[in-house]
């Protein structure tokens, strides 16, 4: 099985080399890294050409320019550009515990979605943070928030089971998925654009193929760095893009990841 680990990111190098830090970290390396770029400037490819030379990994840099947050948009393309088998899907704003992609593959079931939870890593402890390039926490740690969600204990994940309903904690930047799954229902909805539910409506429309969830807890564990949040300006528009996934029991999105199919 070939495994993906998909990136996504805007204008934030800082972030997203403590990210590819904390990849050089983890106790199993996938076998590819997707960096998937909503039109960031030069700096961040530096920091991928950098992280190049470090990680004995595969890179894919997959670059668009930037006309707004088209985070749907510029997922399709990169997933489109790989042949792995299974996706495991972050955001460049969020550093993973050193077991993450293990357990995200050791909890891995064929027809069955994964995601997970994150810690927050608050807004006072970011100059520390970055100064000190730090990238390991435990429950203890300073400078976080939500702390039961770091509290690692794999053995308890076995109590979450498969469901055929969407989670409000479900999050793309803690989300796993066939790549065959994702294939089926033509990925990412691209009417979708603008902060919110892309995510979320491509989970409905796994559910409705008969792909179901299952909640990773006390494992698969990622540490969000605090941001100031994005324009919500378009989410009623997506909400009402979801809720007709949902009413119509849609499975195919027509605006999808098909038309960067070789």
């Amino acid at each position: 099985m070939k495994v993906a680990l998909l990136i996504s990111t805007y204008n934030w190098p800082e972030a997203l080399s403590l990210v590819l830090k904390s990849v050089t970290h983890q106790n199993l390396f996938p076998d590819e890294i997707l960096i998937a770029d909503d039109g960031s400037t030069e700096e961040t490819a530096n920091v991928i050409r950098k992280y190049s030379e470090k990680i004995n990994l595969p890179i894919q840099h997959v670059w668009q320019k930037d006309e707004g947050f088209r985070k749907a948009v510029i997922l399709n393309k990169t997933i489109a550009k790989s042949n792995a088998d299974y996706v495991i899907q972050i955001d460049g704003d969020c550093v993973m515990h050193k077991n993450f992609i293990r357990d995200h593959l050791k909890n891995s079931r064929s027809g069955v979605y994964l995601f997970g939870s994150r810690v927050n890593i608050q807004e006072n402890y970011l100059t520390t943070m970055f100064s000190k390039q730090k990238i390991d926490y435990k429950w203890f740690s300073k400078g976080i928030s939500k702390r039961t969600r770091s509290i690692y204990l794999p053995y308890l994940s076995g109590f979450y089971k498969e469901k055929n309903q969407l989670s409000g904690k479900l999050r793309g930047c803690n989300f796993s998925f066939w790549k065959q799954d994702f294939l089926d229902i033509n990925g990412y909805n691209e009417d979708i654009t603008g902060w919110g539910k892309e995510d979320s409506e491509l989970a409905v429309r796994l559910l409705n193929s008969g792909v179901k969830a299952k909640r990773l807890r006390y494992a698969g564990i990622i540490y969000h760095i605090w941001h100031q949040e994005k324009s919500r300006e378009k989410r009623i528009l997506n909400e009402g893009i979801q809720n007709t996934a949902i009413d119509k029991k849609l499975i195919r999105c027509s605006n999808g990841v098909d038309q960067y199919l070789k």
